[in-house]
């Protein structure tokens, strides 16, 4: 899985198939969908690099905000890994080259199914970051997905 796709509640089979169109046209004709146990919540798996699939989808709705009409979010997921904190953070960790020395930053958590600790998982990679937080305009957000699936 490499894009988590939200929706409204209830429309997830026409989410999918209004994001395996958008991923066919962006070049993946074998996108692989999967509609969570969590209402309005999609996964997908696609050959495509997320997060130029995230670029290329804002493109597509500032030229022509219609098309896209059930797909609310689209976060791209750079690794997938065990819901566990010492695995998140390890993960992280090996990410913080992406930040560099003068960038801000900010970590947003989003749970579901899952009773795992924000708080801890916060101050464990705060205190791996030396960096500024900004919560308000970050140069960088490091968004950890929690489904619990």
């Amino acid at each position: 899985m490499n894009l988590i796709i939200t929706c409204a509640r209830h429309l997830e089979e026409e989410t999918g198939n209004e994001i395996t169109d958008i991923l066919d046209e962006l070049g993946d004709s074998n996108v692989k969908i999967s509609i969570s146990n969590m209402s309005g919540i999609l996964t997908a798996e696609t050959i495509l690099d997320p997060i130029e699939v995230v670029r290329k989808m804002k493109e597509i709705l500032l030229d022509e905000p219609w098309s896209i009409r059930y797909c609310l979010r689209v976060i791209p997921i750079q690794k997938f890994i065990e819901t566990n904190v010492e695995e998140i953070e390890k993960t992280i960790s090996s990410m913080l080259n992406q930040i560099q020395d003068t960038d801000t930053y900010r970590i947003s958590i989003e749970k579901r199914n899952s009773n795992i600790s924000s708080k801890e998982i916060i101050t464990k990679i705060a205190n791996k970051i030396k960096n500024k937080v900004s919560l308000d305009f970050p140069d960088k957000i490091i968004l950890i997905e929690i489904l619990g699936i």
